[in-house]
C-alpha cells in the first residue's frame, strides 16, 4: 500500500505527466524539460524558477546516491504544481531538521543526501515522502502566491521518515531578515571557478562569499585557509567590514583533508536559513578547496619527479667518488633542507665526513663543529645509529633534522643527514624524496667506487705491459709517448718495448693487438713475453715472428696482432751510422726523418700475426746517419678522427719533417701534441709513438 507523509495535494488535477528515466547524468535535464512542459500547459510560468531548482536537486540526488531508475510524476492544477521523484534503492530517507538545532548547528551532521531537502523545505509550499516496498521518494507542492492557496494549507518544516498519512505537520516559526529567492539560490549553485585561471580559488571564494553574505544579510565575512605549509592560516576571501568584538558570528568549518584546514565566518546571527546556507556554501567551497589541494599535491609530486630525474642524471654523469659526494649536498640544499652532510664508512665501519653544505654559508663552520662533536648524545652518535640500523633517525638541537642511511647493493656506505627547514618541519612527501635521493646517491657513490677500482686495475695492468723506462744507450736516443683511450677503465692493446740483443744490438718493438679490455691485455702480455724469450735465446727475427704466429694461431680466440720490429746497432762503416733491420708484420710503415728535413715512409708491409698458418715478414735494411730518426706509431695515431676526417699517415709524415734535428724526446712529445690537437674529442683508441734517433755526432 502506498503511504504518504506530510499533507496531500488539494485541488483538482488538470495536467499529469509520468515518465521513468535511467540513472544518467542527462536525467536532471530531461526532468526539467518535463516540468517546463507541464508548467506551460497549466499557465504556471511564474513557478518555473522554484520548480526547476527543486526538480534538479531531487533528480540529481537520485542519480548520484540511489543509482537506480527514477519515476518522475508531474501534476498541475489551476493554482499549483506537484512533482514526485521516486527511486528503487532500499533504505530510509534521511531525517532532516531544516531549522537550526539548539545542540548542533554543523550541517556536516546531516548526510550529504539529506542536505538537498533543505532547499525543498525552504521553497515548497508543502512536501512529504512516499514509501512502497523498495520504492521511496519525495514530493513537493508549489502554490501560487496570489492568495489562491487554500487557507488550510500548512507548510511542513520537518521531514519524518516513515511517517504515515495523516501525521500532524509542524508549523514553522517566522524567519527574520530577508528570505533568499529561487533565482539567488540558482545563481549560488551555478557559481564556479574560472577553468582558465592559474589560481581560480581566491576569486571563486570571494564570489561565493559575497553572494551568501548578501543572501543572509551579513555585514561581513571571511574565509580562512591553512594549507599546512608552515605559513599558518591566511585569508582566502573577505567581504564587508571586519567584525566587532561583541558581534555574534556564524562559523562553519571547511570539510577538507589534512594538512588543509579552513573556516567560513559570517557576521550574521544564526537563523532558520542563514546557518543551512552557510553550511551549503562551506560544503561547496570545501569541494573546490579539496580540488585545489589535490591539484597542488599533484603539481608538487610532478616537480619532485622532475627533481629526482635531474638529480639522477647529474649523479650518473660523475664517475669520480669525491665529486659525486660533493655534488649530493648541493642537490639537497636548500630545496630539501637548511643543511646537508654526507658521511662515508671506512673498512672498520667508522664514519668520516665527506661533504657538507649549509644554506647560510656563515653557519658552515658551526655545522662542521657540531658534526665533529663526540659523545653518546652527539650528532655523530646518531649518525652511527642510522648507519647501523639502516633506518631513519631524528637529529635534535642545535642542528635539527634527520639522517638516513646510504646503502647500495646490500652494502652500508654511510649516512645522509638533512637539516629541517627554517620555518617548518619536513612533510611526508619531502621525507620520501630525501630517502629516494639517499638511495640514488648510494648507487652513484658505489658506481663511482667501482669505476675507480676498474680504473686503477686498468692503469696497473696497462703499466705492466709497458717498460717502466727506456734504456739509455750511447749514440742512440729512445723516446716514447703513450696516451690511453678516453675510457680510463679500459686496457688498450697498443704496446712498445726495447729489448737488448746478444750481439750489442737493440730490438725496438711496437705492436697493436686487436680489441680492448682484459682479453686484449692478455694477448699483449703473451706477445711481449714470447718475443723477449725468443730473442734472448738468439732466434733470428723471422723465426721469432713465425713462432709467435704459431702461438697465436694455436691459442685461437680471433685475436691478431700487428708488429714492427727493428734491430738496430752500429753500422760496419764505423762512421757513427746505425744499421737497422726492419721487419713489418701487418703494421704501418714507420717514418724516417733525415737530418736534412726529408721525411719518407720506409719498410715493406707484411702479414699480421694470428690470422694465417704462415706469414710473410719481409726485411728492409736501412741506415740512420747522425741526426736521422725513425718514428714508429700505432693506428691510434692515423685513425684519430675529426668528424669524417682522419689524421692519416701523411699528416704524421708532414708533422715529423720540421722536427729534424730535435732530440727523440722532443720529436715524440710534439707529435703527440699534434695528434691530440687534431680533434677536441677524447681518443677512441690508444696512441703510441716511439722515436729511435741516431744521436752520434757527425765526423
Amino acid at each position: 500500500m502506498l503511504s504518504v507523509s506530510g499533507e496531500g495535494v488539494a485541488g483538482q488535477v488538470e495536467h499529469v505527466r509520468h515518465v521513468r528515466l535511467p540513472a544518467d547524468r542527462r536525467t536532471p535535464a530531461a526532468a526539467r524539460a518535463l516540468v517546463r512542459a507541464v508548467l506551460a500547459e497549466a499557465g504556471l510560468d511564474d513557478l518555473s524558477n522554484e520548480a526547476l531548482l527543486l526538480t534538479t536537486e531531487l533528480t540529481t540526488n537520485g542519480v548520484v546516491h540511489a543509482g537506480t531508475d527514477l519515476d518522475i510524476e508531474v501534476s498541475a492544477d489551476g493554482v499549483g504544481l506537484t512533482v514526485t521523484v521516486t527511486d528503487f534503492a532500499g533504505g530510509p530517507i534521511e531525517t532532516v531538521l531544516a531549522r537550526p538545532r539548539a545542540d548542533a548547528s554543523d550541517i556536516s551532521e546531516i548526510s550529504e543526501r539529506g542536505r538537498g531537502l533543505l532547499l525543498v523545505d525552504h521553497f515548497a509550499s508543502r512536501w512529504g515522502t512516499i514509501h512502497e516496498g523498495a520504492r521511496k521518494g519525495v514530493w513537493f507542492r508549489l502554490d501560487r502566491s496570489d492568495g489562491s492557496v487554500s487557507p488550510h494549507a500548512v507548510v511542513p518544516r520537518q521531514l519524518a521518515t516513515g511517517a504515515v498519512l495523516g501525521s500532524v505537520p509542524v508549523a514553522a516559526p517566522p524567519t527574520p531578515g530577508p528570505t533568499p529567492t529561487a533565482t539567488e539560490m540558482a545563481q549560488l549553485s551555478q557559481t564556479a571557478p574560472d577553468p582558465y585561471a592559474d589560481d581560480p580559488l581566491p576569486d571563486f571564494a570571494n564570489d561565493l562569499l559575497s553572494r551568501v553574505a548578501e543572501m543572509v544579510g551579513a555585514a561581513g565575512g571571511v574565509v580562512r585557509l591553512d594549507r599546512g605549509d608552515g605559513a599558518g592560516s591566511r585569508v582566502l576571501a573577505r567581504y564587508g567590514r571586519p567584525p566587532r568584538p561583541d558581534d555574534e558570528l556564524l562559523r562553519t568549518p571547511l570539510a577538507v583533508n589534512r594538512p588543509y584546514s579552513g573556516e567560513l565566518e559570517l557576521d550574521a546571527a544564526p537563523s532558520s536559513y542563514a546557518q543551512p546556507l552557510a553550511a551549503l556554501v562551506a560544503e561547496r567551497l570545501s569541494l573546490y578547496v579539496e580540488n585545489d589541494r589535490l591539484r597542488r599535491a599533484d603539481m608538487r609530486r610532478q616537480s619532485w619527479l622532475t627533481f629526482l630525474a635531474e638529480a639522477s642524471e647529474l649523479l650518473a654523469q660523475s664517475l669520480d667518488v669525491q665529486l659525486t659526494m660533493a655534488l649530493i649536498p648541493q642537490l639537497v640544499v636548500p630545496r630539501l633542507g637548511q643543511w646537508c652532510a654526507v658521511h662515508t664508512t671506512d673498512e672498520w665501519g667508522r664514519l668520516h665526513l665527506a661533504a657538507a653544505s649549509h644554506a647560510d654559508e656563515s653557519m658552515l663552520p658551526r655545522l662542521h663543529a657540531v658534526l665533529a662533536e663526540s659523545g653518546p648524545e652527539s650528532m655523530l652518535s646518531r649518525l652511527r645509529e642510522a648507519s647501523r640500523t639502516e633506518a631513519q633517525v631524528p637529529l635534535g638541537p642545535p642542528m635539527e633534522g634527520f639522517a638516513v642511511p646510504l646503502v647500495a647493493r646490500g652494502q652500508r656506505l654511510g649516512t645522509l643527514a638533512v637539516g629541517r627547514h627554517q620555518r617548518h618541519r619536513h612533510d611526508p612527501d619531502e621525507i620520501a624524496v630525501i630517502e629516494d635521493v639517499a638511495r640514488r646517491a648510494g648507487l652513484a657513490i658505489e658506481n663511482a667506487r667501482i669505476h675507480e677500482e676498474r680504473r686503477k686495475v686498468a692503469h696497473t695492468l696497462q703499466q705492466s705491459l709497458l717498460p717502466p723506462v727506456l734504456p739509455v744507450v750511447k749514440g742512440i736516443g729512445f723516446a716514447a709517448e703513450y696516451v690511453p683511450t678516453g675510457d680510463a677503465a679500459e686496457v688498450g692493446g697498443d704496446f712498445y718495448d726495447v729489448v737488448p740483443l746478444t750481439d750489442d744490438r737493440w730490438l725496438v718493438v711496437v705492436g697493436d693487438v686487436s680489441g680492448k679490455g682484459v682479453p686484449a691485455a692478455a694477448v699483449t702480455g703473451l706477445v711481449r713475453d714470447v718475443i723477449r724469450v725468443l730473442v734472448h735465446d738468439g732466434r733470428p727475427l723471422p723465426e721469432a715472428l713465425a713462432r709467435l704466429n704459431e702461438t697465436l694461431v694455436e691459442r685461437g680466440g680471433g685475436r691478431y696482432c700487428t708488429l714492427a720490429l727493428a734491430a738496430v746497432g752500429p753500422a760496419p762503416s764505423g762512421e757513427g751510422d746505425l744499421a737497422v733491420s726492419l721487419h713489418l708484420a701487418g703494421h704501418d710503415r714507420p717514418v724516417a726523418v733525415r737530418a736534412d728535413g726529408r721525411a719518407t715512409f720506409v719498410g715493406t708491409g707484411g702479414t699480421a700475426l694470428g690470422l694465417l698458418d704462415e706469414v710473410a715478414t719481409p726485411v728492409a735494411e736501412l741506415t740512420l746517419r747522425p741526426g736521422d730518426a725513425l718514428v714508429f706509431y700505432t693506428d691510434g695515431v692515423t685513425e684519430r678522427r675529426r668528424g669524417r676526417d682522419l689524421f692519416g699517415p701523411e699528416r704524421l709524415r708532414d708533422a715529423a719533417a720540421p722536427l729534424a734535428g730535435y732530440s727523440a724526446d722532443v720529436v715524440a712529445a710534439r707529435l703527440k701534441t699534434t695528434v691530440l690537437g687534431f680533434s677536441a674529442d677524447t681518443p677512441r683508441d690508444d696512441i703510441a709513438i716511439l722515436v729511435l734517433r741516431n744521436d752520434a755526432l757527425p765526423n
